[in-house]
């Protein structure tokens, strides 16, 4: 039986502004839609994991019984998935099928039960049009094995989405935490194929080698998401909250993280690679040779980071909103209305600049920080890359949504709360899933509008 159900399209609102004026703030607008699902379960100025080691202790000290009761669970959701899929295909004509699908991706040591209530809550608020796929490639121990090898594994489980379902053209992502630079890697490595099939069909037939350009597995690029994700790595001062900004923990974890965490933790405290070359997250906010990552991010029409004010152990502010030090502003602690704990939106042009480079003195601040990795070497590679990763990512236009959880009754579950990891212990984060599906909403509209034009 299909799992495309018709919900009743709500009618416009118009969410004003609260409280004192700021020039951060802008109206909202949001307008409703039906889609689909086949899953069971800045000025310029302004420009600044899931490390899950919640879920790490849980890993290294839960019981094997409990772990491998859990890998059962997913591989039964993920055949059920798989079964709801091919049978949703069988039995609907191609006006019932979903032309958009909407890539939900876990963080580290997490698996797609962390999406139950966003897949629910999303499938009701969006309808039949989505296709809402809860990625499953990168599981449990699979997240320790880089960005990059995780990248390549989701770009490839998406190209097998696609393949089964003819009906598709358009594409969004929704990640949380280190599920965002998953994300970020693979729609690199999506877009790059497309190109490169472009420029194929351009020499054989280039009148139509245009259709292919600015494609992600060969759909329309619309949303990029990501809940609390650490786009600048968690080296510096409090970017890891859960060591408490205290130096010698900051200066004892980029070299122990590689052993609880592999070749991910390497790559988030920017220690991979030799001292001559630039980190991946670096390499991540500009184009490259092989990997066209900033066009690939630049392809979606809309890109949008929720980020936590506070009382999240794992990810700080200043790396999940891509925002500089000095450019965190104290936001409002009232709500915006009908969205709890969404506190302030702010509007981020792209900002011209010469883009991400790894400038010779940081080289040589690499090379000093891993060999001889005092607080002052540290710090001082740090600031570099930092730097020129906001300079990289900058050039993209960006909305980005604060979060708050300052008025809840254990507040430090932030980290969890902002994408409801689960509904009995992380419900506070409702009103974020609630802003995400309306701003979800309010894309397809002015998509589909523009179509029509």
């Amino acid at each position: 039986m299909s799992t495309a159900s018709w919900i009743q399209q709500p009618p416009f609102r118009y969410l004003p502004d609260r409280g004192k004026p700021s020039s951060r703030r802008a109206p909202q607008f949001f307008s409703g839609v039906v889609s689909a699902s086949s899953s069971s379960s800045s000025s310029p100025s302004s420009s600044s994991c899931s490390c899950g080691y919640s879920e790490i202790l849980n890993f290294h000290f839960g019981s094997s019984r409990s772990w491998n009761q859990l890998g059962l669970r997913v591989q039964a959701m993920s055949s059920t998935a798989q079964r709801n899929f091919s049978l949703s295909k069988g039995d609907t004509d191609d006006k019932n099928e979903p032309d958009h699908l909407l890539v939900l991706v876990h963080g580290i040591l997490a698996s797609p039960s962390d999406w139950l209530y966003v897949e629910a809550e999303l499938k009701r608020r969006l309808g039949r049009r989505f296709l809402i796929y809860a990625s499953s490639s990168n599981t449990f121990t699979k997240t320790f094995g880089g960005v990059d090898g995780a990248g390549k594994r989701l770009a490839e489980e998406v190209r097998q989405v696609v393949q089964k379902s003819k009906s598709l053209k358009k594409i969004s992502f929704l990640a949380h935490s280190l599920g965002g630079l998953f994300s970020r890697h693979a729609v690199a490595v999506l877009y790059s194929a497309e190109m490169s099939q472009a420029s194929d069909v351009g020499v054989s037939k280039s009148g139509d080698s245009h259709l292919l350009r600015g494609r992600i597995a060969g759909l329309e690029p619309i949303n990029f998401i990501t809940l609390a994700t650490p786009h600048l790595g968690v080296r510096g001062r409090k970017q890891l909250p859960f060591l408490l900004g205290v130096p010698i923990l900051e200066k004892l974890a980029a070299p122990i993280a590689p052993f609880f965490v592999g070749r991910t933790g390497s790559q988030l405290f920017l220690t991979d690679g030799k001292a001559d070359k630039p980190p991946l997250l670096l390499r991540m906010a500009s184009d490259g040779q092989d990997l066209k990552f900033l066009s690939a991010l630049g392809a979606f029409r809309s890109r949008i980071i929720y980020a936590n004010v506070s009382y999240d152990h794992m990810v700080g502010w200043r790396t999940s909103s891509i925002r500089r030090e000095t450019e965190l502003i104290k936001p409002p602690r009232r709500s915006l209305d009908g969205y709890k704990h969404v506190v302030d939106v702010e509007y981020c042009p792209p900002v011209s600049s010469d883009g991400a480079h790894f400038p010779p003195e940081a080289a040589k601040a690499k090379e000093a920080a891993q060999s001889s990795p005092s607080p002052q070497n540290t710090l001082e590679y740090h600031e570099i890359v930092e730097e020129e990763m906001i300079r990289g990512l900058q050039r993209l236009g960006w909305k980005k949504v604060d979060v708050s959880f300052h008025s809840t009754f254990w507040p430090y579950l932030a980290h969890n709360n902002i994408h409801v990891k689960s509904e009995r212990l992380y419900k506070a984060g409702a009103g974020v899933i609630a802003h995400v599906a309306d701003s979800i909403k309010q894309q397809e509209s002015s998509t589909f509008i523009t179509a029509s034009l």
